[in-house]
């Protein structure tokens, strides 16, 4: 909340409303110094010259109840910018940015923004496009230049604090450069992907196996049932846990089957994951992953927005993070058996999609 809250407040004054900000020299952006720029600057800053292999973000955490979420638990050593604090900067940069255009209601903001009591399934909360709208607010260029100026601000503070004393500009340019990449590749570039304590999933039965990675293949499903796509994060949890107890109670599987579920509420679910081997292309379970659409897509398509987050986001992100080939290829689940998955229109779709054979 920490950075949310500050981002609302330098957005609202930026806007006019309360005093105004003070200009800073050298001359930096208030509302990425107060969100994310500061702490990313100082925490890559602290790592680089730490004797230990010091993480720097993530890791992200499980509610211990997702209906009636009380507590959080962060699934490994905190660091400084764990998942949390990176997404309430996002959110920050996004909602400051919005304040600074024009007044309004902080409590509509809030409501409309993170789509609470709206009472539609029609469309997404803008919430969900955080990472696409942040990162057009502070690409990773404009992210570097101002973590270099942030640094260089408080390099001028009298007393200057003691782990910038020595500094030179090379290396808070260098620190920049880095923490700039790092958190762009991690929280921009590639899409949010729900882990399975956040939609209650049951444990594995058995010993899963390990894939081996890269692969080489990506096989692409819609679940047919539920036939309707989930476009709240309430819907599509509920959908992931209709499925594993369908896949673990009726057909006697390990797990649900499917790699990753897409949702049409702009997220992506953890199933058997980028790890272990799934149960849902027979035959070819060990060679690719198996991406599930919610949805029966027999004479209808997913929205655009979710099929561009599979084709622009999920699979150029797996390539760039080692999990698949390059050259890998893209099939339908027709394809490799008799089953009419992934649906016609689903299936007539992706033959236009890079790297479908």
């Amino acid at each position: 909340l920490g950075p949310l809250l500050a981002g609302i407040e330098a957005g609202l004054r930026s806007g006019g409303f309360g005093r105004p900000l003070p200009t800073l020299d050298p001359p930096a952006d208030p509302l990425l110094a107060v969100t994310i720029t500061e702490i990313l600057g100082t925490s890559f800053l602290l790592a680089q010259r730490s004797d230990n292999n010091v993480t720097t973000l993530g890791p992200g955490g499980c509610w211990d109840d997702v209906e009636n979420p009380q507590n959080y638990t962060l699934r490994g050593p905190p660091s400084p910018i764990p998942d949390p604090v990176a997404i309430g900067a996002m959110d920050g940069v996004v909602l400051g940015a919005r304040l600074a255009r024009g007044p309004l209601p902080v409590a509509e903001l809030l409501r409309g923004y993170y789509g609470t009591g709206n009472g539609s399934e029609a469309g997404r909360p803008p919430s969900s496009y955080r990472r696409r709208d942040f990162g057009a607010l502070a690409g990773q260029g404009r992210l570097e230049k101002e973590v270099s100026v942030v640094l260089g601000v408080l390099r001028t503070l009298s007393p200057t604090p003691e782990f910038l004393r020595d500094v030179g500009t090379q290396e808070v340019e260098a620190v920049a450069r880095r923490a700039a990449r790092e958190f762009s590749e991690h929280y921009v570039e590639c899409p949010a992907i729900v882990p399975r304590c956040l939609w209650d999933a049951r444990p594995y039965r058995g010993t899963p196996a390990l894939l081996q990675l890269p692969l080489g293949s990506v096989f692409l499903h819609h679940t047919l049932e539920p036939a309707r796509p989930c476009r709240t994060f309430g819907a599509c949890t509920h959908a992931m846990r209709d499925m594993q107890r369908f896949h673990q109670d009726t057909r006697g599987w390990d797990d649900i089957g499917y790699s990753f579920v897409v949702g049409s509420d702009g997220y992506l679910y953890e199933g058997r994951g980028w790890h272990w081997v799934g149960a849902h292309t027979k035959g070819y379970n060990t060679q690719g992953f198996g991406i599930g659409i919610v949805g029966d897509f027999t004479a209808t398509l997913p929205d655009p927005d979710t099929l561009a987050l599979v084709r622009d986001e999920l699979l150029p992100c797996a390539v760039r993070s080692g999990h698949i080939q390059p050259d890998f290829t893209l099939r339908g689940h027709r394809q490799l058996g008799h089953t009419d998955c992934p649906g016609n229109a689903l299936f007539q779709e992706i033959q236009s999609w890079p790297n479908f054979q």
